[in-house]
């Protein structure tokens, strides 16, 4: 198996970087009948750190103040700070201007933007969006709905056994009729890392746009947008330590420029009259009404936060408990794994015959331990491997080797119930 990066630390190191880690999340500290919370559902959501806390705290305690709006000392500071926010965000994935920064409400939002403004302007019928087989819902409907509208064609890559990308597939449908080439970066599903960056070279070598979706992985490995030289690239704050109601659209200055408004109101605008109103320049344009002002504070927290850690020790420590997690996995009798592709991370998902995921994830929660159960909003990764759901641990930074030793012990615990 790859690994997120080549850094490594010795065991003593791991183990102190992490306890150092988790002293600084207080949504850990809960204790339930005696035991601590395992929490391994960081790929729906992570626990959020001290320092997005209390500067989100200390904004709205303090600082709170509507922003582009006044010309009092309260709304200028609070406009610094949250344009600060947006530079912040561009320097974590070295964008290289904070206009191409956008921000929604969510991956999600970020997606739905580029559907309805980027390809209901720019694809006709006879085009084609590509996808792949291993997307979450997010990735899926918007484009459906958007080739109900448009007339385009939406097309899939399938995947593999194992959970990787099939390659091969990928160029045989990669032609002059794709104009939009939209895919996963990690799979919230499998944990498959997709190679980005290749396939983003081959989509533009064939005149198609790219639409990364960085929901996983912006919490797990370094992005830069401008090597990656994606034309798109969306995430959610909420999976970054940060808050919940905010994401990105990052974009490049061309597709922005290219794209027109999607929501209508106050400070999207250059000029209004009953007869015509003109657009701001982007990001503006895409951000009508009152936004986030907190949430942005929450979120540029989290971006310094993780850069101080830095991502070589941050992806090494849980590149490391990772392996552990698959080797603990591996004892429990008759346990089949969803999401074996040589290049992966972060996510786990397993079923155990006899047990619905349901019953796995009921049966951990007695001991106090979080995991997710169902289809993850990936049903059609369901169907590719003849399950209805999977149960699914999911690796944060918190994340230890005593919650991989509880998992097990209570994934064992539950093989005996269910034998």
């Amino acid at each position: 198996m790859k690994s997120c990066t080549g850094f490594a630390m010795s065991t003593l190191d791991l183990s102190t970087f992490r306890s150092a880690i988790r002293a600084q999340f207080p949504g850990l500290t809960e204790v339930y009948q005696g035991k601590p919370l395992a929490y391994l559902d960081s790929a729906a959501t992570t626990q959020k750190p001290l320092a997005v806390i209390t500067a989100m705290d200390t904004f709205l305690r303090e600082q709170y103040g509507t922003v582009h709006r006044g010309l009092y000392r309260r709304s200028v500071q609070s406009t610094q700070m949250y344009e600060d926010a947006r530079r912040t965000v561009a320097k974590f994935i070295n964008a290289a201007s904070e206009k191409s920064i956008v921000f929604t409400m969510g991956c999600t939002d970020a997606i739905n933007l580029v559907a309805w403004s980027w390809a209901r302007k720019h694809l006709r019928k006879g085009d084609r969006i590509l996808i792949t087989g291993m997307e979450h819902h997010a990735n899926i409907v918007p484009w459906q709905i958007t080739a109900e509208i448009t007339g385009a064609e939406l097309v899939v890559c399938p995947i593999l056994d194992d959970g990787s990308l099939d390659l091969e597939a990928f160029d045989q449908l990669l032609d002059e009729r794709v104009k939009l080439v939209s895919l996963i970066h990690i799979a919230n599903s499998l944990g498959t890392i997709n190679p980005i960056r290749e396939l983003t070279r081959k989509a533009h070598a064939h005149g198609a746009k790219v639409l990364i979706d960085a929901a996983q992985s912006i919490a797990h490995q370094r992005i830069d947008v401008q090597d990656l030289d994606c034309d798109l690239l969306a995430f959610s704050a909420h999976k970054l330590y940060g808050p919940t109601g905010i994401g990105v659209l990052y974009g490049k200055p061309d597709i922005l420029a290219s794209m027109p408004p999607w929501r209508g109101g106050g400070e999207m605008i250059e000029k209004v009259t009953f007869e015509k109103t003109t657009f701001a320049e982007p990001p503006a344009r895409f951000e009508a009404g009152t936004p986030p002002i907190t949430e942005a504070i929450g979120l540029a927290a989290a971006c310094n936060w993780i850069s101080a850690i830095g991502w070589d020790n941050i992806t090494a420590a849980e590149h490391d408990l990772y392996a552990y997690a698959e080797a603990g996995l591996a004892t429990i009798p008759n346990l089949r794994r969803i999401g074996t592709a040589p290049d992966r991370c972060s996510v786990l998902s397993f079923v155990l015959p006899g047990a619905h995921a349901a019953d796995l994830a009921s049966v951990l929660d007695m001991e106090h331990i979080a995991i997710r159960a169902g289809h993850h909003c990936a049903q059609p990764v369901m169907a590719r491997f003849g399950v209805p759901a999977t149960a699914r641990a999911s690796l944060g930074m918190y994340s230890d080797r005593e919650d991989i030793d509880r998992l097990v012990a209570g994934l064992k615990k539950a093989a005996e119930l269910f034998r």
